[in-house]
């Protein structure tokens, strides 16, 4: 018998989740709960890490898990790289669900990096209007960088004081339309885009938006992954699973 594991915390995560709890399979969803109010899908959930490979691998062999999906974000390199560890120590089934990363097209430009750090160090020298679309676990590079004036934009609102000193934050979540993304460039007059190479559709407004405008945006590359069988299709991943969709069996 298939009993499925789905590391989530995405919205490709969150449709896979539902697709399987419709159907009926056994699966569980875990999530790393650093999102205050996530959508939580109908399957028995588990919320925080699991210490490690290691202890990915005892909770694997505990609930007797014959599956993974690592449907997780594609920046979240750590948990990746601790289940292609532990599924391999475990001897698991692992897939990835994994979105297809952005492409730049005519009309955009952009400076490609590959990490925080080097993207922090893309932004010019001289005072500009910085829209920082990382997140708020990957500030601390800017902080070295205090002569820019950043705008922030994050699912929940910050604890605790951030390390810039010229930051304003708007609390909101995806997915974000160009409408919106443009009239949040424009009425902040924001001058440089710094985003990571996320993919999909949800956060995409906000590179379609500095197309149009012509800012410049200093795109951070995927963290490196062990190799491993992924897919971007949730139909591939029920048939990981032993579920042909076609059929509905």
């Amino acid at each position: 018998m298939t009993r499925a594991l789905i590391l989530g915390g995405t919205s490709e995560a969150n449709r896979l989740a539902e697709v399987a709890a419709q159907l009926g399979l056994d699966a569980i969803y875990s999530y790393a709960g650093r999102t205050q109010a996530p959508a939580m899908p109908s399957l028995p959930t588990r919320i925080g890490g699991f210490g490690g490979a290691s202890g990915l691998v005892d909770y694997i062999r505990q609930q007797r898990i014959t599956h993974v999906v690592d449907a997780t974000h594609p920046f979240a390199a750590e948990m990746s790289r601790n289940a292609v560890a532990a599924c391999a120590t475990a001897e698991t089934a692992l897939i990835a669900l994994e979105r297809a990363p952005w492409k730049r097209s005519p009309g955009d430009d952009w400076i490609e990096v590959e990490d925080v750090a080097a993207a922090a160090a893309a932004l010019p020298e001289q005072h500009a209007r910085v829209f920082l679309a990382i997140g708020r676990r990957h500030l601390e590079p800017f902080g070295a960088r205090p002569q820019h004036a950043y705008t922030l934009r994050f699912a929940d609102a910050p604890e605790g004081a951030l390390p810039l000193p010229d930051a304003g934050v708007i609390v909101s979540r995806g997915p974000f339309t160009l409408a919106g993304d443009l009239d949040l460039l424009r009425s902040r007059n924001i001058e440089w885009i710094v985003a990571r190479n996320a993919g999909g559709n949800g956060a995409f407004a906000k590179i379609e938006a500095a197309r149009q405008i012509g800012l410049p945006v200093v795109m951070i590359a995927r963290p490196v992954l062990p190799q491993r069988q992924s897919t971007e299709s949730i139909d591939d991943v029920l048939a990981f699973l032993g579920h042909d969709a076609r059929l509905g069996a």
